[in-house]
Order: C-alpha cells, then structure tokens, then sequence
C-alpha cells in the first residue's frame, strides 16, 4: 500500500495552526491549499485574489485553489466547528459587538449582490452584505460567526426572508450553544431600533447590552412623568483614552455625554454623546441605550467608543487579508472564502501577548528566551507594539524570506545560482525557528464574555 505523501510545507508558524485543522481535508492536495490561501492572505500583496496568492506562494498557476474552493471534497462546517473549537480553548474574552460589513460588487451574477445600503460606504450601492459577530478580548478582536444578509430580491426558491437584526438573533443563540459565555452586547442603531426580536433574544438569554439608537427613539411613561437631562460631562482622558477621538495631527477630539431620564430611571438608561453641547451637530452627537446595572458615565463613554474603534478597525483588517478579493459568484463558495479569511483573522489574534497561551508571541518576553526573538527585533522594521496590525506587520516580515524565494525560484530553474539557493533557504530556515502562537490542545475551554 503506497503511503500518501506529505503535505509541502509553507513557513513553520503557518504549518503549526493550521495542523489544528488536517484532519478536516481527505486529500493533501486539499490541505496544503489550505495552508497556501494562510500564506496569501498575510502576505503584503495588494489584492488577495487566487491568481495573486497563486503567485504569490509560487504555483504556476490558481487551478489547484479554484479546485480547493468550488471542488474539493471538505465540508464548510467541520472548518468552522474547528475554528470554534481553537478559539474557545485558547482565549477568554470581554465584549461582543454585532456589526454588518457590506462590500461594493457589480453585476447580477454575484449570490445576494443587490442595491442595498452600505454602511461603511455611507449609501446606496450595488453590493453584498454580511451581518458579523466579534469578540473583543483587552483590545484584540476575534471573528466569532457571520452570515451573508439576503435581499427580499435575491432571494433563491424557498429561502425565506430575514433582516440583519434577526440574522444577529439567531447568531447569538447559536454562539451560546456553541459554549460561548458572554454578558455583553454591543451593536449600532440598526439593531437597538429594531422591531424585530434581537433586543428581545437579549433579555431571555439575559445578556446587557450597549446599543446606539436614533435621537428621536420613543419611550413609553406615564403622563404626569417628565424628561429630565442630567448635566453634561466631560469624558475623563485617563479613563476613557479609547473615546476621545486622536487624529492624524496628534489633537484629540473632546467628548461630553449625560443621561436622559425618562420618567423614573428602569433598567434601561439613555445617554446622549457629542463634541458640542451647545449646538449639538448632527453627525457628531450619538444617542446610546444600555441594559449594564450600576453603569458609570465613563464605563458608557468607553464602551461606545469601543465600538466605534472596532467598527472603523474591523473592515481595514479584513481588507488586509482579501475579504472582499474574492472573484466568486456562487455564496457556497464565497462563504469558503470568508471562513478561510476569519481563520487568517484568528492566526494573526492569537500572536498577542494576551491571547497567546504559550510563551511565543511576537513580544519581548520571547526575545529574551531564546536569542531568535533578539535577532527578529533586529530587523529596522520590527514594531514592538500591540496592535493587530503591528502583529500582521512582523508576521509578513517571517514570511518576506520565503515569499522573495517563491518569486525568485523560476528564475533559478532557468538560471541556477547555487549560493543564492542555499543562502535563501538558510534564512528560510531561520524563520522556522519561531513556532508561533498555536493553542494548546488541553488549555481551558471557557470563552467568559464579562462586561467591562
């Protein structure tokens, strides 16, 4: 009997996460194009199209991931179970914020491209839509769930009809079944002024919430009871740094807020934001609604910029890693697409000191281990800080040396240059020292959403 051959490798850190998922694809074909879509989609290419990452990991050209997406033999829901299974033994984790991204597509081909309004984009356009589930662990974000949103016009025979909210719903049910442990809910006005059951969900799963809601929201009080407006406050700087908004120029954005109460205060308070309290512009004053008991004026203002810093990060680290490259028409396959960038999304989370649970993020405490660590930070490009994409910035400096090797490599068939070869795959090999951040098989299972 003829053993099977063994996967080729990509760049050791890449090899040992996506390890956690081989046993999902029957052929070898299919998981090393598994690993190859990782290596694209961190690599610093531009546009994360397959004919771009084929070129880019050094195929001769996009057929066998075309094949991985439309044809290979695994199932889109062991790949997502597994995903679950990673995040929910690695990490523990505070907030879950609900955000939609839409993408601008054109033509009719697209599954559930229509005109529809885009929310990062600000209006209406031809595009496609998917309702989204982060977690939020110290700062760090994790892709928990997604679902594309269907038009009423796009719908296919016999599917029927649901809108974001609802979709968000059943996200959460089904995140709660899956064992995640969360008390905390944050999403925009779309969702706090729904009619549908998703502040509804909330209650009977028991879980607060901070949800943004329009200036003109109505609340039911008695007649003889009135609006009172507390007075307005200053945001604490040292306390709330993620609300007060820092811009390119280093000058910070000064935010005030104060509570509406309607009638006697209940369980659900109101707050108003803004950068101006005697004339309150328009697109700079925000009305929030929070189930949190005994929340503070601070807590509220930094929980609303918190979702404010995720929404307007979220979509700039998706793009980074091609969510919205792909060139597929049919939504089973564009769901592959998604799963596989969430997958990337979570290798490249876990490599924060926080999340790690082992000792080998990118961060100082390794440097001092193991003498690689030192000569990584060497590198003039090397960024010592925290942020997602100051992790995605170092991962993409490990993998430089094998991608410069994957675009040379045809060239040394036709023009061998043995020094060359050999010096390449030495740093190659220097980059396969470090292991990276892979979650350990027996750590906790918990993933305790606490609010803040």
């Amino acid at each position: 009997m003829t053993q099977a051959r063994v996967a080729r490798s990509t760049v050791r850190f890449i090899d040992e996460y996506c390890n956690s998922y081989k046993s999902i694809f029957p052929e070898v074909r299919s998981f090393e194009a598994f690993k190859q879509l990782h290596l694209g989609m961190l690599s610093d290419i531009k546009r994360k199209s397959l004919p771009e990452i084929a070129a880019a990991v050094g195929l001769k050209n996009n057929q066998s991931l075309h094949h991985f997406i439309s044809q290979s033999p695994w199932e889109l829901k062991e790949l997502r179970e597994r995903r679950i299974e990673v995040i929910l033994r690695a990490l523990k984790g505070q907030e879950i914020i609900i955000d939609e991204t839409g993408d601008r597509k054109k033509g009719k081909k697209t599954d559930y491209v229509s005109r529809q309004y885009i929310g990062n984009l600000g209006k209406v356009e031809s595009g496609i839509v998917a309702v989204t589930a982060y977690g939020i662990v110290e700062g760090m974000t994790i892709v928990l769930s997604f679902q594309v949103y269907k038009p009423k016009n796009r719908l296919k025979e016999g599917e029927p009809y649901l809108s974001k909210p609802q979709i968000a719903a059943q996200m959460i049910r089904d995140l709660k079944k899956q064992g995640f442990n969360f008390s905390l809910v944050l999403a925009d006005s779309l969702y706090g002024e729904s009619e549908s059951n998703f502040l509804e969900t909330l209650e009977e799963l028991n879980l607060n919430y901070v949800v943004a809601i329009r200036s003109n929201h109505a609340v039911w009080m008695p007649r003889e009871q009135r609006v009172r407006y507390n007075k307005w406050r200053k945001f604490n700087p040292e306390r709330s740094r993620r609300v007060d908004r820092i811009f390119s120029d280093g000058k910070k954005q000064v935010r005030y807020i104060r509570e509406v109460i309607y009638g006697k205060k209940r369980k659900q308070r109101y707050w108003e934001i803004t950068t101006n309290t005697e004339t309150l512009p328009k697109n700079e004053t925000w009305n929030v609604m929070t189930k949190v008991p005994n929340i503070k004026y601070d807590e509220v203002g930094n929980l609303y910029g918190l979702r404010n810093w995720v929404e307007y990060g979220l979509k700039q680290k998706k793009n980074e890693l091609g969510w919205a490259d792909f060139r597929l028409t049919s939504y089973s396959e564009i769901e592959k697409w998604w799963e596989i960038v969430c997958s990337a999304y979570l290798l490249v989370s876990l490599h924060s000191q926080k999340l790690a649970t082992q000792k080998t993020p990118l961060n100082p405490s390794y440097i001092s281990q193991t003498g690689l660590g030192f000569l990584l930070s060497e590198h003039p490009r090397w960024d010592a800080r925290e942020g997602w994409k100051n992790l995605l910035n170092n991962l993409r400096l490990i993998l430089q040396p094998l991608l410069a090797y994957n675009d040379l490599k045809f060239w040394l068939n036709i023009f061998p240059i043995p020094y060359l070869d050999v010096g390449l795959n030495r740093l190659i090999n220097w980059m396969n020292r470090f292991p990276g951040a892979v979650p350990e098989a027996n750590a906790s299972t918990d993933f305790h959403f606490s609010s803040a």
